[in-house]
């Protein structure tokens, strides 16, 4: 067969035997001769004679044989024997002959008379023992019938690797008559078989000695010529006696079922590996594009040269996908495309993130309705005219090599999202009923982690507008501090999270600078984080000092429910004597650079987690000289794997001590510095730099414990307000200032100090060292008092008090013209 053709028949069934005796091993028998003169005397006596009488030739030349090998009672039959045989043509039979032991033997004779010197009559015999010789026809008879009746191939070849003999079964495997095989190679008679490789194993069987076993190959022969058979061929070295290389045997068995069967587990086992590998590659991420890349990656090449998958719309969008109408086109978009061999098919397919409308009809958009795969295992010109989007790509992929095509629709939770297609061009064999089910399995895999990534991307989009419309839409600008910011969602974890950070204008020019992080991540944190800003700046704005910010923030975490705890860092600045108030409730502390490029780690009372409940928290006060920085951020920026949190805030610290960056440029360098792969947590960072205030825009006068106060104050007022270029507000100013002070004389011993402010409001503030900071209260027509803080309220912007170490401050603004 395929290599095992291998086989061989011989002229004559005698010579066949004895020639299959010695390429069988066997031994020789041996073969004794003599030669007699015609008066009986020997003149030969052959090594062999010696070995089969044991009669040496030194005692036998020149005596008369029959006086060794014949009783002297037999003797007159021998003689008369002889003179026949010497008289006629000769003579051919068995005779009992006597061994030099005594023992008797049975010979077969041949004689030969023929003419010696002179033309003396001499007698040429030859003898082997007759036991011997039914040994070795009995042996021959048993190889023959092996041979020949064996349903095994069997062949012989000489060592030119031409058949010398082979058998029935053979020759009917390969569908040729014996004859047709001998004296020719298996190239020859079999050129559908892997002939080069079948004699390169015989060569090294004729070369080595070593027999191979179980040599596999396959093909087809004259027998069977339109199915692919395999055989399993055994081949081994023939020699003689004398270890002399007569050729090679093999036997053959067709094994075309048993390799069929091995090639249908090799397969399936293939793609349980494939299985397996895709199942631990596929959907690593909550990535949807790279979800569908996964996909490609498993199965190219190893199960087709040529791969997409294309998503409706609507999922790239996060959306739930609308069913497929059957009178309605769909949009697809590629995601992924893969090939294996450079075949040229993704310059003809759609390119990655280009949008794709099917017709309603074709049957790419039927079998996405459908829901069911199509499968084209052999795929022609006209076929493939009705599979792309456009004609100008049949011809291409025709040149490409496209020969079978196989679509799955994606589906997820009974939801069609796309199709993956799956192409075969260098790849010869057609995909399967079994590669389909290999490739649903595959595609239901990738489809469930993008609808997965489908729905994480709507939950973190929703997650993400919700947190960015809780953070602050825009900064407004502040006097005496320039203020940069940054806010980067985490890159790793699969939700958003709950840090925050504010900039809260007050009253008087100062500024409130919140950081918090809640602990967690998802809507639920950031829904707190805004619950949790909101009321940070409602408290801020209430002038209360930072500790009682962090106070009431606690309350209102402890309300919100078990669980939610935040970390927090509250600051207030004053622009005017450059005042720091910052109060910690378990945030990391904030880091300070003085204009020489020193650095400060901000050393706070460390207060509890707001949420915890009952928490107590100080504040500290320190000055900022102009030109200062200081950086409020959360543990996302320093805190990292591998790392100390201490190191990143010194690395933050050096970082920041690089002199003659703008802020916005130092906020880059930080996350340049220390967020160099993405990052676990979201990060929320602020750095204020404290700036100079102009003269122009604050004027104070101090207010002693004598004379007229008020008028001293409308008269101070008035006077900065038209060098300011606002005298059209001196008449409400005045009025303003009058009430402020004479409540201060009333109520709160006497006024200390006067200040206007210009920003985006004109604040008018006056200093006094009482307690009780006013009020409003009803005032019936005959009372002489208790209208000015009403007539405040009615001409003021808005107005308020805060308190200060050596009392309070009662505040009212007043709009600019051109605010």
């Amino acid at each position: 067969m395929h290599g095992f053709e291998h086989s061989a028949s011989t002229p004559g069934r005698d010579a066949a035997g004895a020639a299959s005796a010695r390429l069988a091993g066997h031994r020789l028998v041996p073969l004794a001769t003599a030669l007699v003169q015609d008066d009986g005397r020997v003149l030969h006596w052959s090594e062999e004679a010696e070995a089969l009488t044991g009669w040496p030739a030194a005692e036998v030349v020149g005596t008369y044989v029959a006086r060794f090998l014949v009783p002297e009672s037999q003797r007159k039959g021998v003689l008369n024997l002889f003179a026949e045989i010497m008289s006629g043509p000769g003579w051919s039979g068995v005779y009992p002959v006597r061994h030099r032991d005594g023992h008797a033997i049975e010979l077969e004779f041949h004689t030969y008379p023929i003419a010696g010197p002179g033309g003396r009559p001499m007698l040429l015999a030859t003898a082997s023992d007759v036991e011997s010789l039914r040994q070795v026809e009995a042996d021959l008879a048993i190889l023959d019938g092996f041979f020949t009746q064996s349903p095994i191939g069997l062949a012989v070849y000489d060592t030119d690797l031409r058949f010398v003999r082979l058998n029935d079964a053979l020759a009917r495997i390969n569908g040729l008559p014996i004859a047709d095989h001998l004296n020719r190679r298996i190239s020859a008679v079999l050129p559908g078989l892997n002939s080069a490789e079948i004699e390169a194993v015989m060569r090294q069987v004729l070369a080595t000695g070593r027999p191979v076993v179980d040599a596999r190959s396959h093909g087809r022969t004259p027998g069977d010529p339109r199915r692919d058979r395999a055989w399993s061929a055994s081949y081994f070295r023939l020699e003689d006696s004398t270890g002399r290389v007569l050729g090679v045997s093999s036997s053959i068995i067709d094994v075309t079922e048993r390799f069929r069967a091995e090639a249908r587990a090799s397969r399936a086992q293939e793609r349980l590996a494939l299985l397996a590998s895709a199942t631990a590659r596929i959907g690593t991420t909550l990535d949807l594009k790279r979800t569908a890349e996964e996909l490609i990656e498993a199965v190219v090449p190893r199960f087709a040269d040529f791969a997409t998958v294309d998503l409706l719309e609507p999922v790239l969008r996060g959306e739930e996908p609308a069913p497929i109408q059957p009178d309605r086109p769909v949009q697809l978009r590629a995601v992924a495309v893969g090939e294996a061999y450079g075949s040229g098919l993704t310059n003809v397919a759609d390119a990655v993130g280009l949008s794709t409308e099917y017709d309603a009809k074709r049957i790419y958009t039927q079998c996405l309705r459908s829901g069911r795969p199509l499968l084209k295992p052999y795929v022609d010109e006209e076929i493939l005219s009705g599979l792309v989007p456009s004609p100008d790509r049949v011809a291409p992929g025709i040149e490409a090599g496209i020969h079978s095509y196989l679509m799955v629709p994606v589906i997820a939770r009974g939801m069609v999202l796309g199709g993956a297609e799956f192409v075969r061009t260098r790849n010869p064999e057609p995909f399967t009923a079994a590669d389909v089910a290999l490739a649903e399995e595959l595609v239901a895999r990738a489809a469930l982690a993008i609808d997965n990534a489908r729905l994480y991307r709507r939950e973190r989009e929703t997650a993400l507008t919700l947190q960015r419309s809780l953070l602050p839409q825009e900064i407004h600008r502040t006097m005496g501090l320039e203020i940069a910011h940054r806010y980067i969602p985490s890159s790793v974890v699969s939700e958003v999270g709950g840090d925050w950070f504010d900039v809260v204008p007050l009253s008087c020019g100062r500024v409130a600078l919140v950081v918090g992080d809640v602990m967690g991540h998802g809507i639920r944190a950031a829904a707190t984080m805004g619950q949790l800003r909101t009321v940070a700046r409602t408290l801020a704005t209430l002038d209360l000092t930072p500790e009682q910010v962090l106070t009431r923030l606690d309350e209102t975490a402890s309300a919100i429910g078990e669980g939610q705890f935040a970390t927090c860092v509250c600051a207030v600045y004053d622009p005017v004597d450059r005042t720091c108030t910052i109060a910690s409730a378990g945030h990391l502390p904030p880091v300070r650079i003085d204009p020489d490029g020193s650095t400060h780690i901000v050393e706070l009372p460390p207060g509890l987690p707001l949420g915890v409940g009952g928490a107590v928290f100080e504040s500290v006060e320190f000055t900022l000289p102009a030109g200062a920085l200081i950086a409020l951020y959360t543990d996302g920026l320093v805190e990292r794997r591998g790392r100390d949190l201490d190191d990143g805030i010194q690395l933050l610290a050096r970082t920041l001590a690089d002199r003659g960056r703008t802020l916005e440029e130092s906020c880059d360098a930080v996350l340049s510095a220390l967020v160099t792969d993405g990052t676990d947590d979201d990060i929320a960072m602020i750095m204020a730099r404290v700036l100079p205030v102009p003269a122009d825009r604050i004027a104070t006068l101090q207010l002693p414990g004598n004379g007229p106060l008020p008028a001293k104050a409308r008269a101070f007022t008035r006077t900065t307000l038209q060098a300011w270029g606002l005298g059209g507000l001196t008449d409400y100013a005045e009025l303003v200032v009058s009430e402020l002070v004479t409540n201060a004389l009333l109520h709160a011993d006497a006024p200390r100090r006067l200040r206007l402010f210009r920003d985006r409001t004109l604040t008018l503030e006056v200093a006094d060292a009482g307690g009780q900071s006013p009020r409003l209260r009803a005032s019936a027509e005959e009372d002489e008092g208790g209208r000015g803080i009403h007539l405040v309220s009615e001409l003021a912007h808005r107005w308020g008090t805060r308190p200060t170490r050596e009392g309070k401050v009662v505040w009212a603004e007043i709009e600019l013209p051109y605010s």
